[in-house]
C-alpha cells in the first residue's frame, strides 16, 4: 500500500506544483510531466484569465455552468470523459461538472478523487468582476484562488500527465461543485455526486487555496449555522422594563449574545459568529440573498429580532457540546421576552486521522524530492469549511492544495 500511495500522490503532486525549477530525485517520468507543466504555464494562466472573467457568483447559475462548460471543453481535450449533474429545482442551485479518467490498459491503479467548485461568493452585483495582473507574477479577480485557480492546476495536472504518457498510472475522479459556497439543500441531494465519487475513492485531494507554498492541510473544521429568533411586548418606551412590557427583543438579544460570548468561547478550534441582525418593530428576513429590512423607533420597545450566525468545530462532538451550551443561553429570558434557536447542518468536521497524516507525509517527501523543501500541517483554526469534508472520511484525504492567496489578491 505504501509503495501505491506513494507513486499515486507522487505524480500528481509533481503534475499540480506550477512551479518547481529545481528537481532532485525524480524519475525521467516524473522530469517530463514536470517541463509539461512549465511549457504551459502560459496557457494555464490564460485559461484561469478566461474563467475569472465569467461571473459565477453561487445565485447566478448560468454563469456556474459556463464555466463547467469551458472546464468540461478543456478535460475532453485531454481524453476524459465529462457530465453535467443537474440538481432537483428546489435545490436552487446550477449543479455540478464530473470528469473521469479510465486507464484502459487495465492497470490496478488507484482511483484519486480530486474536488475543485465552480462558483465564487462574488454574485453579478458584487463590483469586483474582472481578472487583473499584479506586479511580482501575481494577480487578482473573483475567485482566483477561491477557488478557479486549484480548478486550473487540477486542469494543469491532467494535462502533464497525459503528455508524459503517465494518464494510465492513476484513475482520476474529478467533481468540481456548483454550489460549494452555499450549498443547496437538502444536503444528501446537492453532495450526492460528490459522495458517489468520494465512496469509490482511494485517496482524496482538495484543491482550494493554500496558505503557503510550504505546507498542506489535514483537517478542516465543519460549520452549520444558527437562527436566534426574539419576541417582546411592543409600547411605548416610557414603560420599558415595566411589568408589562418587560425588557424588550432587542435587550434579550444582547443579553443572549453576550452570554454566547462569555460561556461558549473558549474551546480551541470552535468559533460562532452571529453575521447578521435585524431588530425593531417590523423585521423581515431574506435568507437567500442574506439580506432584511428592519423598522424601529427609538420611542417604542421593540418586538422582534432575528440574528443568523455561523458554528466552526472540528469534531462532532464539540459541535453538540457548543449547541447544547448554546440552547441552555437561550431558554432563560429576560422578563415579557421569548427566545427560539435553530441550527442547520452544513459542512462536516474533517478531523485529522492516520490516513490523512501518512498521505502527508508522503506528499512532504515529493516536496523534498522536487527540492522545495518538507511540508507542515496547516493549523485547523485558520481553514473554513470545504467540500473535501463531506468525503474526508471515506479515504486518506488532504486539502488546501491550490494556489496561495496573498494580502493584495483574492
Amino acid at each position: 500500500m505504501r509503495q501505491r500511495l506513494t507513486r499515486a500522490s507522487s505524480l500528481f503532486w509533481v503534475a499540480a506544483l506550477l512551479a518547481a525549477p529545481a528537481v532532485a530525485d525524480l524519475s525521467p517520468v516524473e522530469r517530463d510531466i514536470v517541463a509539461a507543466v512549465a511549457a504551459e504555464a502560459r496557457a494555464h494562466v490564460e485559461l484561469l484569465e478566461r474563467i475569472v472573467n465569467i461571473n459565477s457568483g453561487t445565485m447566478n447559475a448560468d454563469g456556474v455552468k459556463e464555466v463547467g462548460s469551458v472546464l468540461s471543453g478543456v478535460f475532453e481535450r485531454h481524453g476524459l470523459q465529462t457530465h453535467w449533474v443537474d440538481l432537483p429545482p428546489s435545490a436552487d442551485r446550477a449543479g455540478h461538472l464530473v470528469a473521469n479518467a479510465t486507464p484502459q490498459n487495465g492497470k490496478d491503479v488507484p482511483n484519486i478523487l480530486l474536488i475543485g467548485h465552480l462558483d465564487t461568493v462574488f454574485e453579478l452585483d458584487s463590483p469586483f468582476q474582472r481578472f487583473e495582473y499584479l506586479p511580482g507574477n501575481r494577480a487578482r479577480g473573483p475567485g482566483v484562488t477561491d477557488m478557479k485557480g486549484g480548478n486550473v492546476v487540477i486542469v494543469a495536472a491532467v494535462a502533464a500527465l497525459a503528455h508524459a504518457g503517465a494518464s494510465g498510472d492513476v484513475n482520476l475522479s474529478i467533481v468540481m461543485t456548483g454550489d460549494e459556497e452555499r450549498p443547496g439543500r437538502p444536503i444528501p441531494v446537492s453532495r450526492k455526486a460528490l459522495l458517489d465519487a468520494g465512496r469509490n475513492a482511494d485517496y482524496i485531494l482538495g484543491l482550494e487555496n493554500n496558505i503557503n507554498l510550504t505546507s498542506a492541510t489535514v483537517a478542516r473544521r465543519g460549520s452549520s449555522g444558527w437562527k436566534l429568533e426574539v419576541k417582546g411586548v411592543r409600547g411605548h418606551s416610557s414603560q420599558v422594563f415595566s411589568d408589562r412590557l418587560g425588557a424588550g427583543a432587542i435587550f434579550e438579544a444582547s443579553r443572549i449574545l453576550d452570554a454566547f460570548y462569555g460561556q461558549v468561547r473558549g474551546e480551541r478550534y470552535l468559533t460562532f459568529n452571529p453575521g447578521v441582525i435585524l431588530g425593531g418593530t417590523a423585521v423581515e428576513y431574506d435568507a437567500r440573498n442574506s439580506r432584511g429590512d428592519a423598522f424601529g423607533k427609538t420611542n417604542v420597545v421593540a418586538q422582534d429580532v432575528v440574528v443568523r450566525g455561523g458554528l466552526r468545530f472540528i469534531t462532532e462532538d464539540q459541535k453538540k457540546r457548543a449547541r447544547e451550551r448554546m440552547r441552555q443561553i437561550v431558554r432563560t429570558n429576560l422578563p415579557q421576552t421569548e427566545a427560539t434557536i435553530t441550527f442547520t447542518d452544513g459542512y462536516p468536521a474533517m478531523p485529522p486521522s492516520e490516513g490523512n497524516l501518512a498521505l502527508f507525509e508522503q506528499l512532504s517527501a515529493v516536496s523534498v524530492d522536487l527540492g522545495e523543501g518538507p511540508l507542515s500541517q496547516v493549523d485547523p483554526g485558520r481553514r473554513g469549511a470545504a467540500d473535501i469534508s463531506f468525503v474526508g472520511r471515506l479515504a486518506p484525504s488532504l486539502a488546501g492544495l491550490g494556489p496561495v492567496r496573498q494580502q493584495s489578491a483574492c
